[in-house]
């Protein structure tokens, strides 16, 4: 079963989606979703509505390996990835997109698939 990326940002380019099947050992199935938002409206509300943007089930969200290429905009992201953890019961995997370094004009590479749960897992260590 591929990993299933919710793309809430800018489309993956095929070097970028190369990166990640060869972090997570396979081609990985990508839905796009549009994170654009009312700023006014509540940042749970929106949440909510970007996680059921996904179409996944009750049984998707618990049970299909997800990784998350979360919204620019901190907050939302924030938001999302707490609506999704309650979804799934555990922190998800998130991409690190960020800028190469001297290119012109800028492009943006995949640098790490990060598993956010291992990350508060060995937090907790440090309690």
């Amino acid at each position: 079963m591929p990993v299933l990326v919710l793309n809430y940002s800018h489309p993956l380019t095929e070097a970028q989606l190369a990166t990640v099947a060869g972090i997570v050992g396979e081609a990985p199935e990508v839905r796009d979703l549009a994170s654009q938002i009312d700023r006014a409206r509540p940042l749970a509300e929106v949440a909510r509505d970007l996680a059921d943007a996904a179409g996944l089930t009750s049984q998707e969200w618990q049970t299909l390996p997800l990784a998350l290429n979360p919204p620019a905009l901190a907050p939302v992201a924030l938001a999302l990835v707490a609506e999704i953890h309650g979804r799934i019961g555990h922190f998800p995997a998130i991409l690190n997109v960020r800028p190469i370094e001297g290119s012109v004009p800028t492009r943006y590479e995949v640098a790490e698939v990060v598993n956010l749960q291992a990350l508060r897992d060995a937090a907790r260590m440090r309690r």
